[in-house]
């Protein structure tokens, strides 16, 4: 597993590789000369990449659906597996039909003897005001031969994770958003206590936070996403963690816990709790 930043990972697992919610544009939004900008550069160049069984892409959100890297990636002959409905802006953007796959909830597509399932979600989608709820929204479990890892995609908490782990799991890794998130919209972003709560109910081994540390979509501090998590570990004894940005990680081996990023003040979770409505 290797974090790109953001919700952005390079996946091998079972012989098997795959690329989630790719974004490798210096800014994400309607046009490319405002919204939030990167704070590093990608730290692999694009052409750079190895060979992918698919692009996995979770709903069509500007920082999970990047026009550019779209564009840039799809000369090279890859698969996107998305939602139902987000094709329609693939081929919009030129790529072949042939090359799109798009799953409901509980579909799922076998690359040789890797098994990927769309899972549920609570979230939302749109690139416009008003084509608001106009496609479908997901996460992603890999089930290999001998390993199972879970993507969350965006989602809030919600009941159905737990059936997630009931029919998919144990998880060796999970890989879920902990970042961009606001008490004002609880429902559309975990935040990072609910994170831990979300691998406890997907039966997770290991968890690698990501949605945080690459843009900023929300009031919160850049590092606070991780801190929290991290706390919450600790009071729950789940395993999260920490490796740095491009840092390639066997989880079943290697759980790094460094503390690569600066210590900045931030908020805990009791002085700016994310609490999900109807999130049990």
């Amino acid at each position: 597993m290797t974090w790109l930043g953001h919700s952005t990972i390079l996946l091998e697992i079972d012989g098997h590789r795959f690329l989630t919610d790719p974004v490798w544009s210096e800014r994400i939004g309607p046009v490319g000369f405002t919204g939030p900008k990167r704070w590093f550069p990608p730290l692999l160049a694009l052409r750079d990449l190895p060979p992918l069984d698919a692009v996995l892409l979770s709903h069509d959100h500007y920082d999970h659906l990047d026009y550019a890297t779209i564009v840039a990636l799809r000369d090279r002959n890859v698969l996107f597996v998305a939602p139902l409905g987000v094709g329609a802006h693939l081929e919009h953007w030129g790529v072949p039909a042939a090359q799109i796959a798009e799953l409901d909830w509980w579909d799922s597509r076998a690359f040789g003897d890797l098994t990927l399932w769309a899972t549920p979600a609570r979230r939302a989608s749109g690139r416009k005001f008003i084509d608001d709820g106009a496609t479908l929204w997901a996460g992603y479990a890999f089930i290999g031969s001998r390993h199972r890892v879970y993507y969350s995609g965006d989602t809030g908490l919600f009941p159905g994770l737990r059936t997630i782990g009931d029919r998919l799991g144990p998880f060796d890794l999970t890989m879920i958003e902990v970042g961009q998130y606001d008490r004002t919209w609880p429902d559309w972003h975990l935040g990072p206590e609910q994170a831990v709560e979300a691998h406890r109910r997907v039966r997770g081994a290991v968890m690698l936070p990501v949605h945080w540390g690459l843009f900023a979509l929300a009031s919160h501090g850049w590092t606070e996403p991780i801190e929290r998590a991290l706390a919450a570990a600790r009071d729950t004894g789940a395993v999260v963690i920490s490796p740095r940005p491009g840092q390639s990680v066997e989880p079943t081996a290697e759980r790094p816990q460094e503390h690569w990023w600066p210590a900045v003040p931030w908020r805990t979770g009791t002085e700016n709790p994310i609490v999900a409505h109807h999130g049990d």
